[in-house]
Protein backbone atom coordinates (compact mmCIF):
# COMPACT_ATOMS: atom_id res chain seq x y z
CA UNK A 1 0.00 0.00 0.00
CA UNK A 2 1.44 3.23 -1.08
CA UNK A 3 -0.03 7.16 -1.28
CA UNK A 4 0.60 9.38 -3.67
CA UNK A 5 -0.13 13.50 -3.96
CA UNK A 6 -2.07 13.15 -7.52
CA UNK A 7 -3.84 9.72 -9.21
CA UNK A 8 -1.25 10.31 -12.29
CA UNK A 9 0.05 7.65 -14.17
CA UNK A 10 3.27 8.18 -13.61
CA UNK A 11 2.62 7.76 -10.12
CA UNK A 12 0.17 4.27 -11.00
CA UNK A 13 3.44 2.87 -13.06
CA UNK A 14 5.89 3.94 -9.97
CA UNK A 15 3.58 1.54 -7.61
CA UNK A 16 3.94 -0.89 -9.71
CA UNK A 17 8.05 -0.54 -9.80
CA UNK A 18 7.70 -0.06 -6.15
CA UNK A 19 6.15 -3.63 -5.68
CA UNK A 20 7.91 -5.37 -8.23
CA UNK A 21 10.93 -4.42 -6.46
CA UNK A 22 9.71 -5.32 -2.65
CA UNK A 23 8.51 -8.37 -4.48
CA UNK A 24 11.49 -9.37 -6.58
CA UNK A 25 9.61 -10.57 -8.88
CA UNK A 26 6.38 -10.22 -11.26
CA UNK A 27 2.70 -11.38 -10.81
CA UNK A 28 1.98 -13.30 -14.36
CA UNK A 29 -1.63 -11.55 -13.88
CA UNK A 30 -3.08 -8.67 -12.03
CA UNK A 31 -6.84 -7.57 -11.99
CA UNK A 32 -7.51 -3.80 -12.61
CA UNK A 33 -10.69 -1.82 -12.40
CA UNK A 34 -11.30 0.34 -15.38
CA UNK A 35 -8.60 3.22 -14.63
CA UNK A 36 -8.24 5.77 -16.71
CA UNK A 37 -4.53 5.25 -16.18
CA UNK A 38 -4.67 2.07 -18.01
CA UNK A 39 -7.77 2.32 -20.05
CA UNK A 40 -8.59 4.34 -22.51
CA UNK A 41 -11.68 3.07 -23.98
CA UNK A 42 -14.33 0.09 -22.15
CA UNK A 43 -15.20 -1.64 -24.97
CA UNK A 44 -17.91 -4.49 -25.39
CA UNK A 45 -17.00 -7.47 -22.73
CA UNK A 46 -13.65 -7.83 -22.06
CA UNK A 47 -12.18 -6.10 -24.47
CA UNK A 48 -10.21 -2.61 -23.39
CA UNK A 49 -8.68 -0.24 -25.66
CA UNK A 50 -5.38 0.24 -23.29
CA UNK A 51 -3.27 3.23 -22.93
CA UNK A 52 -0.28 3.28 -24.49
CA UNK A 53 2.15 3.58 -21.82
CA UNK A 54 0.51 1.22 -19.63
CA UNK A 55 0.53 -1.47 -22.44
CA UNK A 56 4.22 -0.61 -23.11
CA UNK A 57 4.78 -1.30 -19.41
CA UNK A 58 2.67 -4.21 -19.21
CA UNK A 59 4.73 -5.88 -22.10
CA UNK A 60 7.78 -5.01 -20.66
CA UNK A 61 7.30 -6.88 -17.63
CA UNK A 62 5.36 -9.40 -19.70
CA UNK A 63 2.40 -9.97 -17.56
CA UNK A 64 -1.64 -9.94 -18.24
CA UNK A 65 -4.08 -7.46 -17.39
CA UNK A 66 -7.77 -8.42 -16.44
CA UNK A 67 -10.24 -5.90 -16.31
CA UNK A 68 -13.09 -5.86 -14.32
CA UNK A 69 -16.85 -5.77 -15.82
CA UNK A 70 -18.03 -2.12 -15.29
CA UNK A 71 -20.37 -2.02 -11.96
CA UNK A 72 -19.79 -5.65 -11.47
CA UNK A 73 -18.88 -5.37 -7.62
CA UNK A 74 -18.81 -9.20 -7.32
CA UNK A 75 -15.57 -9.12 -9.47
CA UNK A 76 -13.48 -7.19 -7.25
CA UNK A 77 -14.54 -8.11 -3.69
CA UNK A 78 -10.91 -8.99 -2.70
CA UNK A 79 -9.55 -6.08 -3.68
CA UNK A 80 -11.80 -3.46 -2.41
CA UNK A 81 -11.86 -5.24 0.82
CA UNK A 82 -8.31 -4.95 1.46
CA UNK A 83 -8.45 -1.55 0.62
CA UNK A 84 -11.34 -0.61 3.27
CA UNK A 85 -8.58 -3.06 5.48
CA UNK A 86 -5.47 -1.04 4.85
CA UNK A 87 -7.57 1.83 5.84
CA UNK A 88 -9.11 0.93 8.92
CA UNK A 89 -6.01 -0.64 10.12
CA UNK A 90 -3.50 1.22 8.80
CA UNK A 91 -4.76 5.15 8.54
CA UNK A 92 -6.48 5.04 12.01
CA UNK A 93 -6.16 6.74 13.75
CA UNK A 94 -4.90 9.35 11.54
CA UNK A 95 -1.36 8.94 11.33
CA UNK A 96 0.96 12.25 12.08
CA UNK A 97 3.36 12.78 9.80
CA UNK A 98 6.20 15.41 7.86
CA UNK A 99 5.56 14.10 3.87
CA UNK A 100 4.60 11.16 2.24
CA UNK A 101 7.97 9.84 2.62
CA UNK A 102 7.13 9.60 5.66
CA UNK A 103 3.47 8.26 5.58
CA UNK A 104 4.58 5.60 2.86
CA UNK A 105 7.16 4.12 5.49
CA UNK A 106 4.73 4.00 8.04
CA UNK A 107 2.67 1.84 5.29
CA UNK A 108 5.40 -0.28 4.23
CA UNK A 109 6.18 -1.06 8.08
CA UNK A 110 2.65 -2.20 8.78
CA UNK A 111 1.99 -3.77 5.87
CA UNK A 112 5.26 -6.02 6.84
CA UNK A 113 3.83 -6.51 10.19
CA UNK A 114 0.91 -8.12 8.32
CA UNK A 115 3.10 -11.07 7.16
CA UNK A 116 2.63 -12.37 10.41
CA UNK A 117 -1.01 -12.67 10.52
CA UNK A 118 -3.14 -16.16 9.82
CA UNK A 119 -6.19 -15.75 7.86
CA UNK A 120 -8.80 -17.36 9.82
CA UNK A 121 -10.64 -20.79 8.65
CA UNK A 122 -7.64 -22.04 6.96
CA UNK A 123 -6.63 -25.89 8.16
CA UNK A 124 -2.92 -25.46 7.48
CA UNK A 125 -2.67 -22.23 10.13
CA UNK A 126 -0.05 -20.64 7.63
CA UNK A 127 1.03 -16.53 7.83
CA UNK A 128 0.57 -14.55 5.01
CA UNK A 129 4.32 -14.07 4.97
CA UNK A 130 4.97 -17.96 4.43
CA UNK A 131 1.74 -18.24 2.07
CA UNK A 132 3.83 -15.63 -0.03
CA UNK A 133 7.21 -17.45 0.54
CA UNK A 134 5.11 -20.53 -0.97
CA UNK A 135 4.22 -18.53 -4.36
CA UNK A 136 7.09 -16.52 -5.00
CA UNK A 137 8.36 -19.60 -7.13
CA UNK A 138 5.42 -18.44 -9.11
CA UNK A 139 6.33 -15.14 -10.05
CA UNK A 140 7.87 -13.73 -13.17
CA UNK A 141 11.44 -12.80 -13.16
CA UNK A 142 12.58 -9.10 -13.30
CA UNK A 143 14.43 -7.66 -16.40
CA UNK A 144 17.64 -6.47 -15.88
CA UNK A 145 17.05 -2.88 -16.01
CA UNK A 146 13.91 -1.38 -14.66
CA UNK A 147 11.07 0.55 -16.80
CA UNK A 148 11.65 4.17 -17.22
CA UNK A 149 8.95 5.95 -15.78
CA UNK A 150 8.13 9.14 -16.88
CA UNK A 151 5.31 11.26 -18.29
CA UNK A 152 6.70 12.74 -21.60
CA UNK A 153 5.96 16.25 -22.71
CA UNK A 154 7.30 18.76 -24.85
CA UNK A 155 7.47 22.87 -23.63
CA UNK A 156 8.16 26.28 -24.49
CA UNK A 157 10.57 28.43 -22.00
CA UNK A 158 9.13 31.78 -21.75
CA UNK A 159 10.50 34.94 -21.22
CA UNK A 160 10.99 34.53 -17.49
CA UNK A 161 13.10 31.77 -18.06
CA UNK A 162 10.61 29.09 -16.81
CA UNK A 163 8.49 26.23 -18.34
CA UNK A 164 5.14 25.42 -17.83
CA UNK A 165 4.06 22.26 -16.65
CA UNK A 166 1.13 20.73 -15.01
CA UNK A 167 0.15 24.69 -14.29
CA UNK A 168 3.55 25.28 -12.45
CA UNK A 169 6.38 27.07 -13.30
CA UNK A 170 9.99 25.33 -13.13
CA UNK A 171 13.16 27.58 -14.03
CA UNK A 172 16.07 26.80 -16.59
CA UNK A 173 18.84 28.95 -17.69
CA UNK A 174 18.76 31.88 -19.83
CA UNK A 175 20.27 30.57 -22.94
CA UNK A 176 16.59 28.60 -23.66
CA UNK A 177 14.48 31.42 -23.91
CA UNK A 178 11.94 31.03 -26.47
CA UNK A 179 13.09 27.18 -27.09
CA UNK A 180 11.38 24.08 -26.87
CA UNK A 181 12.15 21.59 -24.52
CA UNK A 182 11.12 17.98 -23.58
CA UNK A 183 9.92 17.52 -19.96
CA UNK A 184 9.88 13.98 -18.41
CA UNK A 185 7.61 14.26 -15.26
CA UNK A 186 8.91 11.63 -12.24
CA UNK A 187 6.75 11.43 -9.30
CA UNK A 188 8.88 13.63 -7.26
CA UNK A 189 10.96 15.29 -9.79
CA UNK A 190 10.70 17.21 -13.42
CA UNK A 191 13.60 17.12 -15.44
CA UNK A 192 14.12 19.45 -18.92
CA UNK A 193 15.92 18.46 -22.04
CA UNK A 194 17.12 20.08 -24.39
CA UNK A 195 19.55 18.77 -27.21
CA UNK A 196 20.34 15.24 -25.93
CA UNK A 197 21.40 16.66 -22.62
CA UNK A 198 19.75 17.88 -19.33
CA UNK A 199 19.04 21.34 -19.03
CA UNK A 200 17.06 21.28 -15.52
CA UNK A 201 15.91 19.44 -12.85
CA UNK A 202 13.46 20.29 -10.11
CA UNK A 203 11.36 18.87 -7.40
CA UNK A 204 7.98 18.36 -8.81
CA UNK A 205 5.51 20.91 -7.47
CA UNK A 206 2.00 19.27 -6.82
CA UNK A 207 -0.23 22.63 -6.48
CA UNK A 208 -1.44 25.39 -8.69
CA UNK A 209 0.49 28.40 -9.90
CA UNK A 210 3.59 27.90 -7.95
CA UNK A 211 6.81 28.75 -9.19
CA UNK A 212 9.77 26.13 -8.62
CA UNK A 213 13.35 28.33 -9.46
CA UNK A 214 16.73 27.30 -9.50
CA UNK A 215 18.55 31.01 -8.17
CA UNK A 216 21.80 30.13 -10.33
CA UNK A 217 19.75 30.10 -13.32
CA UNK A 218 19.17 33.88 -13.03
CA UNK A 219 22.47 34.99 -11.28
CA UNK A 220 24.01 35.49 -15.23
CA UNK A 221 21.16 38.45 -15.98
CA UNK A 222 21.38 39.93 -12.54
CA UNK A 223 24.97 40.57 -12.90
CA UNK A 224 23.91 42.74 -15.51
CA UNK A 225 21.02 44.11 -14.21
CA UNK A 226 22.08 44.43 -10.01
CA UNK A 227 18.93 47.12 -9.95
CA UNK A 228 16.64 44.33 -9.84
CA UNK A 229 18.66 42.17 -7.47
CA UNK A 230 16.21 43.05 -3.89
CA UNK A 231 12.91 42.01 -5.82
CA UNK A 232 14.21 39.69 -7.98
CA UNK A 233 11.62 36.42 -7.43
CA UNK A 234 14.35 34.07 -7.15
CA UNK A 235 16.68 35.99 -4.64
CA UNK A 236 13.85 36.65 -2.11
CA UNK A 237 13.22 32.60 -2.78
CA UNK A 238 16.81 32.07 -1.80
CA UNK A 239 17.62 34.82 0.50
CA UNK A 240 15.86 33.58 3.50
CA UNK A 241 17.64 30.15 3.45
CA UNK A 242 21.27 31.12 2.53
CA UNK A 243 24.21 31.73 5.80
CA UNK A 244 24.16 34.49 7.48
CA UNK A 245 27.80 35.14 6.80
CA UNK A 246 26.00 36.03 3.04
CA UNK A 247 24.13 39.30 4.61
CA UNK A 248 27.27 40.16 6.37
CA UNK A 249 29.39 39.82 3.10
CA UNK A 250 26.66 41.74 1.24
CA UNK A 251 26.85 44.65 3.65
CA UNK A 252 30.93 44.62 3.78
CA UNK A 253 30.82 45.06 -0.54
CA UNK A 254 28.07 47.87 -0.40
CA UNK A 255 29.87 49.57 2.23
CA UNK A 256 33.43 49.50 0.77
CA UNK A 257 32.54 49.20 -3.47
CA UNK A 258 29.35 51.08 -3.42
CA UNK A 259 25.31 49.64 -3.90
CA UNK A 260 26.01 49.15 -7.35
CA UNK A 261 29.28 47.66 -7.36
CA UNK A 262 28.98 45.91 -4.41
CA UNK A 263 26.29 43.82 -5.25
CA UNK A 264 27.53 43.06 -8.41
CA UNK A 265 30.77 41.31 -6.97
CA UNK A 266 28.03 39.32 -4.70
CA UNK A 267 25.93 38.46 -7.23
CA UNK A 268 29.53 37.02 -8.68
CA UNK A 269 30.71 35.36 -5.37
CA UNK A 270 27.15 33.82 -6.28
CA UNK A 271 27.69 32.60 -9.21
CA UNK A 272 30.64 30.84 -7.65
CA UNK A 273 28.11 27.64 -6.41
CA UNK A 274 27.79 27.05 -10.43
CA UNK A 275 31.37 25.36 -10.47
CA UNK A 276 32.17 24.97 -6.91
CA UNK A 277 28.94 23.93 -5.15
CA UNK A 278 27.74 25.52 -1.99
CA UNK A 279 29.29 24.22 0.35
CA UNK A 280 32.68 25.49 -0.49
CA UNK A 281 31.48 28.81 -1.19
CA UNK A 282 30.07 28.94 2.05
CA UNK A 283 32.62 27.60 3.67
CA UNK A 284 35.61 30.02 1.53
CA UNK A 285 33.29 33.01 2.80
CA UNK A 286 33.23 32.49 6.33
CA UNK A 287 37.45 31.98 5.85
CA UNK A 288 37.53 35.30 3.99
CA UNK A 289 35.32 37.43 6.42
CA UNK A 290 37.57 36.26 9.36
CA UNK A 291 40.92 37.11 7.60
CA UNK A 292 39.64 40.25 6.82
CA UNK A 293 39.89 40.09 2.65
CA UNK A 294 35.57 39.74 2.02
CA UNK A 295 35.94 40.16 -1.61
CA UNK A 296 35.03 38.34 -4.88
CA UNK A 297 38.99 38.03 -5.83
CA UNK A 298 40.23 36.72 -2.37
CA UNK A 299 37.22 34.23 -2.25
CA UNK A 300 38.20 32.67 -5.91
CA UNK A 301 41.59 32.47 -4.60
CA UNK A 302 40.63 30.54 -1.25
CA UNK A 303 38.55 27.99 -4.02
CA UNK A 304 41.44 27.63 -6.08
CA UNK A 305 43.61 27.10 -3.13
CA UNK A 306 40.98 24.33 -1.67
CA UNK A 307 40.68 22.80 -5.24
CA UNK A 308 44.76 22.31 -5.28
CA UNK A 309 46.58 19.57 -4.40
CA UNK A 310 48.66 19.60 -1.46
CA UNK A 311 52.48 20.89 -2.92
CA UNK A 312 54.97 17.30 -1.86
CA UNK A 313 58.15 18.73 -3.55
CA UNK A 314 61.36 19.12 -1.44
CA UNK A 315 61.80 22.53 1.20
CA UNK A 316 65.18 23.63 -0.31
CA UNK A 317 67.48 25.61 2.34
CA UNK A 318 67.92 29.29 1.91
CA UNK A 319 71.64 28.67 0.28
CA UNK A 320 70.04 25.88 -2.41
CA UNK A 321 67.64 27.95 -4.54
CA UNK A 322 68.11 26.95 -7.94
CA UNK A 323 68.98 30.03 -10.27
CA UNK A 324 69.57 32.59 -7.40
CA UNK A 325 72.03 31.23 -4.81
CA UNK A 326 74.04 28.88 -7.04
CA UNK A 327 75.14 31.68 -9.69
CA UNK A 328 78.51 33.15 -9.27
CA UNK A 329 79.35 36.12 -7.13
CA UNK A 330 81.31 38.95 -8.93
CA UNK A 331 83.22 41.64 -6.74
CA UNK A 332 83.11 44.79 -7.96
CA UNK A 333 84.87 48.39 -6.92
CA UNK A 334 82.83 51.27 -6.56
CA UNK A 335 85.06 53.41 -5.50
CA UNK A 336 85.22 55.20 -9.19
CA UNK A 337 82.09 56.41 -7.86
CA UNK A 338 83.49 58.71 -5.26
CA UNK A 339 84.72 61.48 -8.46
CA UNK A 340 81.08 61.90 -9.16
CA UNK A 341 80.94 63.66 -5.32
CA UNK A 342 81.91 67.64 -4.80
CA UNK A 343 85.63 67.82 -4.62
CA UNK A 344 86.14 64.36 -6.05
CA UNK A 345 88.95 63.27 -8.43
CA UNK A 346 89.11 60.89 -11.11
Amino acid sequence: ARAYPWERQEMFLDAHLRAFDYYQGVYPELVYDNLTAAVKRILRGRRRIEQERFLSFRRYYTFQARFCTPAAGREKGGVEGLIGFARRNFLVPLPRVADFAELNQLLLERCQAYDGHRIAGREDRLTVGERFEAERKLLLKLPERPFENFQPMQVKVDAYQTARVDRNRYSVPRQWVGRRLWAHLGCETVRLHGEGRLVAEHRRLFSNSQWQLDPLHYLELLEQRVGAFEVARPIRQWRPHWPADYETLLERLRQRHGPGPGTRQFVGVLRLHEEHGAARVQECVAEALERQCADLESIRQLLHRQASEPWSGEVLETDRIPGVTDQPRYECDLSGYDALLPGGAL
